[in-house]
């Protein structure tokens, strides 16, 4: 039996020309007694970077006489799903969420597994292949994680400028995206230690802190400290964004520019001035480590650390370091520049 319904949506029967509604079930149900024709996936969790191509596997053991094999995604802090396409096994119907990204592998008669190509950062998250024969439906549900980095970000008027909104936008202009509770834990575990508290992607506020301390919510256990729900239009604070693995070259021009004369030198290199979420993708994936302070696209100037030292920002642990906001007219800084391959 079905676990109780969260609500309906819409959807075009594969080859009807209609709307029908659909009920939207949990995606953990209740066993039921009959034949599972679903493989029980061998790993939960598929992992890729942006701009990889990612397999979801959703295998049938056996064929019922008649069946739909549907793709979903289950948008977060949200009780619904995103229908990604229908299959009947002889013919599949894309619905355009991923842009047409998506396919199937039909590996064999039996394979409904999806092709995700080209995989952007908004494609994590959690999938479902659910089989309807009109009988007995099932599902299994995946999730795809994008190996990247977690940065805190706020703007040049200081922090806790955000509302929800704007802190989605700005995680965006720095090629990234909101980052999630299981990314922020994930950096968290990894040595992220962070005192403002930012906006996640579900419409959470928290902090990550590993080095309890006074002012920074007391002398707790270490952990991912919550301000729960807020309001998304009315509270303010920073972001904690996320980003993947680069298409292209992050580089250094060094020498005494305004912000204005680094645009300029990186358009000689074909090349434009990098953003936050390509530095700290660099410097991730690519090792960067520079001890030079350089321009970025947003105005502030910062510096790629992966083997700390002593006359390099002088903190034990490799990070990207920041020398805030200068004044754009300030003629002291070498450029951080970002090529596409």
């Amino acid at each position: 039996a079905r676990g109780k319904s969260l609500g309906t949506r819409s959807e075009w029967a594969l080859g009807a020309g209609k709307i029908r509604s659909l009920p939207l079930w949990p995606l953990c149900s209740a066993p039921h007694p009959g034949p599972h024709y679903l493989l029980p996936p061998i790993h939960e969790v598929i992992h890729s970077r942006r701009g990889a191509t990612a397999t979801l596997p959703c295998v049938l053991g056996t064929s019922p006489p008649s069946y739909k094999v549907r793709w979903s995604k289950v948008e977060p802090g949200e009780l619904r799903e995103t229908l990604i396409l229908i299959t009947n096994g002889l013919h599949a119907r894309d619905y355009g969420l991923l842009g047409g990204r998506a396919s199937l592998r039909r590996g064999h008669r039996l394979d409904a597994s999806l092709i995700i190509k080209n995989v952007r950062l908004e494609d994590e998250g959690r999938y479902r292949c659910e089989l309807i024969n009109g009988i007995e439906d099932e599902s299994v549900a995946l999730t795809l994680r994008l190996e990247g980095v977690v940065f805190p970000y706020q703007p040049s008027r200081g922090r806790y400028q955000f509302n929800y909104f704007e802190a989605k936008r700005a995680c965006e202009e720095q090629d990234g995206r909101l980052a999630t509770y299981s990314q922020l834990y994930q950096a968290w575990t990894e040595g992220l230690d962070w005192c403002n508290a930012g906006w996640l992607l579900e419409g959470s506020v928290r902090y990550p802190v590993l080095n309890a301390r006074a002012p920074c919510g007391g002398h707790g256990r270490p952990g991912i400290r919550s301000y729960g729900p807020r309001d998304r239009s009315r509270d303010r604070y920073d972001a904690f964004c996320f980003t993947s693995a680069l298409a292209g070259q992050v580089f250094f021009v060094p020498g005494r520019l305004t912000l204005s004369e680094a645009h300029a030198a990186c358009r000689r290199r074909g090349a434009v001035v990098a953003k936050v979420g390509h530095l700290y993708a660099a410097w991730k994936f690519s090792g960067l480590d520079r001890c030079d302070g350089g321009w970025l696209a947003d105005g502030s100037v910062r510096f790629p650390i992966t083997t700390p030292r002593p006359r390099c920002g002088g903190l034990p642990d490799p990070g990207v370091r920041s020398f805030g906001f200068p004044r754009p007219q300030q003629a002291a800084y070498g450029t951080y520049c970002y090529a596409e391959k």
